[in-house]
């Protein structure tokens, strides 16, 4: 089918209506969907430093974190159901709220963002590979790495880091552009794998002594002044802090929600996610205290509590387990590399210039962007503050979820006009000003002055895990009393 590139249309075959006969996800795919984004690095060090270095009670944690969940989950449901009833992406979605151009340019910053953490985490990717590289030449030869060239860096990296990031450009890029049907296999099986990983560490470390670890395990779960008023806003805290490792996600879940069933696969789906949180924050504070009894018994004294996967691995002296667990993170990096910078950004991106470019084509983009953001994260991105500036512009991504939801449920009284959204004719009903919704703009700038007041003023900094929210409330009720007839 040849996609049509009349100057008076939007319409790229990649951006529009999912077929009803492609809407196969169900609740065990999006199961593996929320898996994906609780299992990665960040996540298991997030949890595992909730319960174990903040000094908070256990159970406040645990409570908190279902708090987050369940405050995830309606989110999830609201931003979701749009795009699975029309079968639409997020920015597409967009439009309607904000005109075809406002949904151009505003959903570029999710682009933007999707990039630079994409760049990012590629970074952090490669250094796994690395690692496996390093590995099976020490086993093969070590005196390789004594060798002049190895001592050679250019930009903080060497031979063999220049190599790792350049495997993983190639097998990311390789393995994201082949589309949706793929996309969901790929999902599928790095959650399953990525399980079976964490549970055979988990077993590994309890199986080897079960009287010790759970004494140590149960211990760590007291209800010392668990009814304590103070520990008030420390739940509310974790509350806010799970919802925010959580909001980047919650923006584009439609791109995903899209290829779900119906609603009530949704909203299974998405109860998974408070099922799935529990069982990994229960495995996450058993690995990091098994571990930690661990070091103890052998009279080893850390300076701290390992929380990083990463760490936690180089801690230990077994080969075996080193690579696979190596190849497991490589594998879970990937994967919530893929659902929460890639495919994002490739809608966006698509969405720019619709009649140019393709999946394969913004594939490209991206990456080269991100392999550039990857080699100069080390000597020169880290070093200025560019995590500040991507905070930032996620603070436009609260308002921009409130003006979509305020707009679908209370303006547009769940209805869209498919057809005017591909139009750039005058008269279409998402054209507005010359592409642009006003009372949409304005909505969303203002939900950003506060959801962006919690990052960059000190004296509202205790704010900053809820910005997200406060910037979506603030602008999907900005919006209701400007777009309302």
């Amino acid at each position: 089918m040849s996609q049509q590139k009349s100057k008076k249309t939007l319409i790229n075959w990649d951006l529009v209506s999912v077929n009803p006969n492609d809407k196969n996800w169900d609740w065990k795919d999006l199961f593996c969907f929320w898996s994906i984004n609780i299992q990665s690095i960040i996540g298991f060090s997030l949890i595992a430093s909730l319960y174990v270095v903040y000094d908070l009670n256990t159970y406040v944690v645990f409570l908190g974190t279902i708090l987050g969940s369940i405050l995830v989950y309606f989110f999830a449901n609201w931003i979701g159901t749009p795009s699975q009833k029309f079968g639409l992406p997020f920015v597409v979605l967009l439009r309607s709220s904000l005109g075809i151009k406002g949904a151009k340019y505003f959903g570029l910053l999710r682009c933007l963002v999707g990039i630079f953490m994409f760049g990012i985490q590629t970074y952090f990717l490669s250094k796994a590979f690395s690692y496996l590289i390093r590995i099976f030449i020490f086993n093969f030869e070590p005196s390789i790495l004594d060798q002049e060239i190895f001592l050679i860096f250019l930009l903080g990296l060497n031979i063999i880091d220049w190599t790792s990031i350049v495997l993983t450009i190639i097998f990311q890029t390789f393995l994201f552009s082949s589309g949706m049907t793929f996309n969901k296999s790929f999902i599928k099986f790095s959650a399953i794998t990525v399980y079976l990983g964490i549970l055979l560490f988990f077993f590994s470390i309890f199986l080897s002594d079960v009287k010790l670890y759970s004494n140590a395990f149960i211990f760590s779960l007291n209800l010392d002044n668990f009814t304590d008023k103070n520990n008030l806003i420390p739940l509310i805290s974790v509350a806010g802090t799970i919802f925010a490792y959580f909001s980047i996600v919650i923006l584009s879940f439609g791109d995903f929600t899209r290829y779900v069933k119906d609603k009530n696969e949704l909203k299974k789906g998405n109860l998974s996610l408070i099922l799935t949180l529990i069982i990994f924050s229960f495995l996450a504070l058993f690995i990091v205290i098994g571990i930690d009894t661990l070091f103890k018994q052998n009279s080893q004294n850390l300076p701290r509590i390992l929380t990083n996967p990463t760490d936690i691995i180089g801690s230990l002296d077994n080969i075996l387990i080193t690579n696979l667990a190596l190849i497991f993170i490589i594998i879970a990096s990937a994967s919530t590399n893929l659902i929460a910078n890639f495919i994002p950004s490739q809608y966006t991106l698509i969405n720019f210039v619709p009649s140019s470019l393709t999946l394969k084509s913004s594939s490209i983009i991206i990456s080269s962007l991100g392999f550039l953001v990857g080699i100069f994260w080390l000597t020169y991105l880290s070093q200025i503050g560019i995590l500040s500036f991507i905070d930032t512009f996620g603070a436009f991504f609260g308002p921009l979820f409130g003006v979509m939801v305020s707009d679908f449920y209370f303006i547009q009284k769940g209805k869209l006009q498919n057809k005017d959204i591909y139009s750039l004719e005058n008269n279409g009903a998402y054209y507005y000003s010359g592409g642009w919704h006003i009372k949409g703009v304005y909505s969303i700038l203002i939900g950003f002055i506060f959801s962006a007041s919690t990052i960059w003023n000190s004296n509202l900094v205790f704010l900053q895990s809820y910005s997200w929210i406060i910037g979506a409330f603030v602008a999907a009720f900005t919006y209701f009393l400007l777009a309302k007839k």
